[in-house]
């Protein structure tokens, strides 16, 4: 059986279904396949048992429940969170960090509703990189195929929500982290607009950069997780005061008077799925079905935007890790250690540059987004790549025919959705984005999509044991020099935008202050 969210609370209320029965369902699931999948960090079975119990009691009093009573969910172990470790799966963190604060606002929401926390969930080390065995961590994997990747850097949400660990999942998006997992798993994730769920709590990876927001089976699931995540915190420097909408009360599957710009990315493909061409027009019409007029249109900026990602997420991740790069830097691994010591090659210009073209990238958005409602493209030409492809010194490869990492320099909220599978048997999925602060419009299109299909209810096939994943070997030094060069590249190629110039820098915080 395939549960959603909102399917399974329909069930607790009706008395079809008990949250100790949707907990059992969730760690036997666990118990079957996490030690391949490698979704779980921690997990607390009899905490969970007990939260479920008190949420049965509460059903059969017939007492007031909250939107996700009884309802099992993952938390990105990136979230400081009461009752397990935080580690951002590093050997580096300070654990009492997390211990001090508790629960971080956005789990405190969650529970707050009656959502019960099952653990916390695989990621890549502190959101960047790719899994290093070197590590005593698990390696996440693909659930439609253990060979393969499971996306970065929410990758046991992504996995968990696919396999029915978790009927949903707390996780963060700096360069598609949400996303990717999302769609390499076939299952639907929302990155949000900047600040409009909080980071306090969570383990930065880029101050600007970074986003915080749900993943589970469909729109409307993200719907609902959204409206119990969203909202200002005062502990949050960036959160936004904009009001949170009625996100599950806008999901009417009519999209009349909707303009839907679409770009479907070929130029930007390096490689592509055969699939993929095909699969992205079959969710056109779908769109078009509910109502939409279809534009053409080209996203602006492509080649500079994606540029910045890399650019400030590495500056501002390296200004996190500068102390404990140089005396710690063997407790890192492999992939992460590269990347941060690459970010050196990233100078104050190059990162000043990056600010102020982004401010220029943001407002060529709006005027696009002035034409059209929503932006349709694929989020990416490819499916999952395998873990064997991975596995060297040099993880930027993954990136390759994504088009994720152009959003999160913008601050605008993009959902995904599955769109079917790719010629090797692998999940590919469908962007929506839209203006900043209407993600009611754009879980809109997303739901009016899986009205109309049901990928999104696909549950993967047994997950099979899986390939060990070897340790990297090769020199570093000629590795980080190569990326460093790189970087240095990206920050030059920026220089001649010349309406930059007299813009100042963007800080993210201004992306629905």
């Amino acid at each position: 059986m395939t549960r959603t969210i909102t399917g399974a609370a329909a069930d607790l209320r009706a008395g079809r279904v008990t949250a100790a029965e949707l907990v059992e369902e969730a760690i036997a699931r666990a118990e079957a396949d996490d030690a391949v999948l490698g979704v779980f960090l921690h997990r607390d079975d009899d905490a969970a048992r007990q939260a479920a119990q008190a949420a049965d009691e509460r059903f059969a009093r017939g007492e007031p429940v909250g939107p996700l009573d009884g309802i099992p969910l993952g938390v990105k172990d990136i979230f400081a969170c009461e009752g397990g470790p935080t580690t951002a799966q590093s050997l580096v963190l300070d654990s009492a960090w997390a211990e001090g604060i508790g629960d971080a606002p956005a789990v405190a929401r969650l529970r707050a509703a009656g959502g019960i926390v099952l653990g916390k969930l695989s990621t890549m080390e502190f959101a960047l990189g790719v899994p290093d065995p070197g590590k005593p961590f698990p390696v996440p994997r693909n659930a439609w195929n253990a060979d393969h990747y499971a996306g970065g850097s929410s990758s046991g949400c992504g996995s968990g929500v696919a396999s029915g660990m978790v009927l949903g999942a707390l996780g963060s998006d700096t360069a598609g982290s949400i996303r990717m997992p999302a769609g390499f798993n076939g299952v639907t994730g929302l990155k949000p607009t900047f600040g409009r769920v909080p980071k306090a709590g969570m383990v930065p990876l880029s101050y600007t950069l970074d986003h915080a927001g749900p993943l589970a089976r469909s729109a409307e699931d993200c719907a609902l997780l959204l409206s119990v995540l969203a909202g200002h915190d005062p502990a949050d420097p960036y959160a936004s005061f904009v009001e949170p909408g009625d996100y599950p009360g806008g999901l009417t599957g009519d999209l009349r008077g909707v303009r839907v710009g679409f770009d479907d990315l070929d130029r930007f493909a390096a490689l592509a799925d055969p699939d993929a061409s095909r699969r992205f027009a079959a969710m056109l019409a779908l769109l078009e079905d509910a109502g939409a007029e279809l534009v053409p249109v080209e996203l602006p900026m492509y080649p500079e935007l994606q540029a910045i990602d890399s650019l400030v997420m590495l500056a501002e991740a390296l200004s996190y890790h500068a102390g404990d790069l140089r005396s710690r830097g063997s407790d890192y691994g492999q992939a992460t250690r590269v990347l941060l010591s690459s970010a050196r090659a990233i100078t104050a210009t190059h990162y000043l540059q990056a600010m102020r073209v982004r401010r220029v990238g943001q407002a060529r958005m709006d005027a696009l987004l002035g034409t059209v409602d929503v932006v349709a493209t694929p989020m990416g030409h490819l499916g999952a790549p395998s873990l064997a492809e991975i596995t060297g010194l040099d993880p930027t490869g993954v990136m390759t025919s994504l088009h994720t990492a152009y959003w999160n320099p913008l601050g605008n909220p993009v959902l995904v959705v599955p769109m079917g599978l790719a010629s090797d048997g692998l999940p590919l999925a469908l962007s929506l984005a839209g203006r900043r602060f209407e993600e009611a419009l754009v879980l809109r299109a997303g739901d009016a999509v899986q009205q109309r299909s049901g990928f999104h209810l696909e549950i993967p096939p047994a997950p099979g044991r899986g390939a060990p994943m070897r340790v990297p070997e090769g020199a570093e030094d000629a590795v980080i020099a190569g990326i460093s060069a790189a970087l240095a590249e990206l920050g030059e190629s920026l220089a001649d935008v010349g309406e930059a110039r007299y813009a100042a820098p963007s800080g993210g915080f201004d992306c629905g202050r």
